[in-house]
């Protein structure tokens, strides 16, 4: 079943970065008690992705901050170490936080999963972007396309706040 507005995210985990290395980070690590934005894409360095999705969610991140926003979070079905080059060569890291979600165990959880295996990309995550408040989805906006990045960009998320 395919999360809805109104939902509770499920609870799973993601892999991050710290200065200690890897480690895993809940659902509820990352969102309750906050107001958070988290958009997803198919896969980090992929051509939509790196270069119409990523960089408005960077370049709008005081606007985010501004309305309330404490986290702008972006995650993929890519490792950890991958979703860490990514945020060091976009320049995004201090801003964005970027959680790998390696088996898709948090798409598949919310029913967002891409099945790219005729492009030898496997189970992927779908283009989305939702507002969630204290671990509930609040606002959600889910691409028709894989390769398009309109619905779920920073500029229409804004308008949601």
């Amino acid at each position: 079943m395919t999360i809805q507005v109104g939902d509770r995210l499920p609870e799973t985990s993601f892999m991050v970065t710290t200065s200690d290395g890897p480690a895993a980070k809940t659902t509820d690590d990352i969102f309750k008690g906050k107001k958070v934005v988290l958009f997803a894409v198919p896969g980090a360095f992929t051509p939509t992705c790196h270069r119409n999705h990523l960089p408005g969610y960077v370049q709008n991140i005081d606007a985010f901050k501004a309305k309330g926003i404490e986290t702008v979070a972006v995650t993929a079905v890519n490792d950890v170490f991958v979703m860490k080059a990514w945020a060091d060569a976009s320049g995004a890291a201090d801003k964005i936080t970027f959680l790998a979600d390696g088996s898709a165990n948090f798409a598949k959880a919310i029913g967002l999963t891409l099945d790219a295996s005729q492009n030898g990309l496997g189970i992927r995550s779908q283009r989305y972007a939702m507002i969630v408040e204290d671990g509930v989805v609040k606002a959600l906006e889910v691409e028709d396309v894989p390769s398009k990045a309109d619905v779920s960009t920073a500029e229409n998320i804004l308008k949601h706040l």
